[in-house]
């Protein structure tokens, strides 16, 4: 979802952002960084008592919604395979669809049709139609698959119109957004859940199942990455993701795009979830090359890309401390051409998991517990998979897969989501996960613009973590 108008305004910010680095701090330099704020300090210190009017939503249950009504704003790469996914999920109505381009929102709009029988609402009047939608359908969700400068501004509306959010990643570009969308969650007593699919894969569920049950000790260390070769999106100019992503690398150096490999080495460490907590990051970017070479190699001279300076390292590196002192390697790289990783290595005093380049399990109580030598593959791994498949992988499994997208992890997580609205349940993903997590991308920028210097988490739990419970393992 773009328009002129939007993309108009979002250059203005990286110019203000991209100027404020050549000639002042970082701080001044990204709105919600280290700048004052009426609610809250940035850092861990001086977080103000949450207000009488809000509630701590770690554990929340909402009240049952029988048949839950869906709005999506955003059909386009991502939207579209939710709106397709949840028109054939049981206790699910689409009610209304809104994108900045017509097409898209009349494909959406047929399939759900086709699917259904009922034709959902269309709205496609401009980038602030959405509300509008919002206001008219009056839905119980509100599913938000769009550029990441509208996760936000979309989220924060959704839920003060009555709404539960639901936010492709990440959940926000800032620590001021991050704390906006805590404080309008807690106030309005609505759920806004970054949609973390790959915490619902199958190795990822696997590890956690197998984590819970102590098969790998006492845990130490994980790592996380996303590396991914996205170059060739650049060559969506004008429209979808290379339309408006490549501007981000113009304008921010750290890690852009954290919680994919992150989100489950945090749930595997209970990570706001009363055991541990993250406590500060270093990060390091390296020489931005591979986005300027590429647009020399495929674009004409004077074309906008090519007028583009990249600025964020075609690699970035973060290391994360725990309050328990546990350690997370998180790296990132969408723009080197080497295969695809997102690392998933939990380690503990018994053994440790790992899922790239492939599944390998070694430890003491694994195999014949000779743990210099991985257990790997499908075929090796085919004991493991039996013993220690997660239960909710057992009961959806098969169903995904056939349903697909991304593996089936994407459907696991929008089955998941509406049967937690439906009957009343906690979910999976609680509004400050998903507010650790993104935390990562602004704070690795800062780090990076300080040469590395170490920066502190919030607590966006206000300290409450401790009587979270953590994430069961589900039947």
């Amino acid at each position: 979802m773009r328009t002129n108008s939007s993309r108009r305004r979002f250059l203005q910010q990286l110019s203000l952002l991209s100027g404020g680095l050549a000639t002042a701090s970082f701080a001044h330099a990204v709105p919600g960084i280290d700048q004052p704020r009426s609610a809250h300090s940035e850092n861990v210190e001086g977080v103000s008592p949450r207000p009488i009017n809000a509630g701590y939503m770690g554990g929340f249950r909402a009240p049952k919604i029988d048949r839950v009504r869906i709005c999506m704003i955003g059909v386009g790469e991502r939207g579209f395979p939710h709106t397709a996914q949840l028109s054939v999920i049981e206790g699910v109505e689409i009610v209304g669809i809104c994108d900045v381009h017509q097409d898209l929102a009349n494909r959406a709009a047929e399939y759900v049709h086709k699917k259904t029988g009922h034709l959902p609402a269309a709205y496609c009047n401009g980038e602030q139609d959405y509300l509008r939608m919002i206001k008219d359908m009056r839905p119980d969700a509100v599913i938000i698959s769009t550029p990441w400068e509208w996760h936000a501004p979309m989220a924060i509306d959704a839920m003060n119109n009555g709404a539960h959010a639901f936010v492709e990643v990440p959940l926000a570009l800032t620590i001021k957004e991050l704390w906006n969308i805590i404080d309008t969650s807690e106030r309005t007593r609505k759920h806004c859940m970054m949609m973390e699919n790959v915490n619902y894969g199958r190795d990822e569920l696997l590890f956690l199942n197998m984590v819970r049950q102590g098969i790998i000790g006492e845990l130490l260390h994980g790592e996380a990455a996303y590396i991914h070769e996205l170059r060739m999106q650049m060559k969506s100019e004008n429209r979808g993701c290379g339309s408006w992503r490549n501007y981000h690398y113009a304008a921010r150096n750290g890690n852009l795009y954290p919680t994919h490999g992150l989100g489950p080495v945090a749930q595997y460490m209970n990570i706001a979830r009363k055991e541990d907590l993250f406590s500060r990051i270093v990060s390091f970017g390296s020489p931005a090359k591979g986005r300027a070479a590429y647009a020399k190699a495929n674009f004409p001279e004077g074309h906008k890309w090519n007028e583009l300076e990249y600025v964020c390292g075609d690699i970035n590196t973060s290391i994360i401390k725990t309050n328990l002192g546990r350690t997370i390697l998180v790296q990132w790289d969408e723009t080197s051409p080497r295969p695809y990783s997102r690392s998933n290595l939990i380690q503990g005093t018994l053994g440790t998991l790992a899922g790239y380049p492939e599944p390998m399990v070694a430890g003491e109580k694994l195999g014949d517990g000779n743990y210099h030598k991985w257990l790997k593959g499908r075929d090796e791994l085919a004991p493991i998979y039996e013993k220690y498949d997660h239960p909710l992988y057992k009961r959806l499994g098969d169903l995904a897969v056939k349903m697909g997208g991304h593996g089936g992890m994407d459907f696991i997580m929008l089955s998941r989501i509406v049967e937690c609205l439906r009957n009343g349940e906690p979910l999976d993903q609680n509004v400050y996960e998903g507010a650790f997590w993104s935390a990562v991308g602004p704070l690795s920028e800062k780090s990076v613009a300080e040469n590395g210097m170490p920066q502190l988490f919030p607590d966006f739990t206000r300290g409450d973590w401790k009587t979270t419970e953590p994430l069961s393992i589900i039947q």
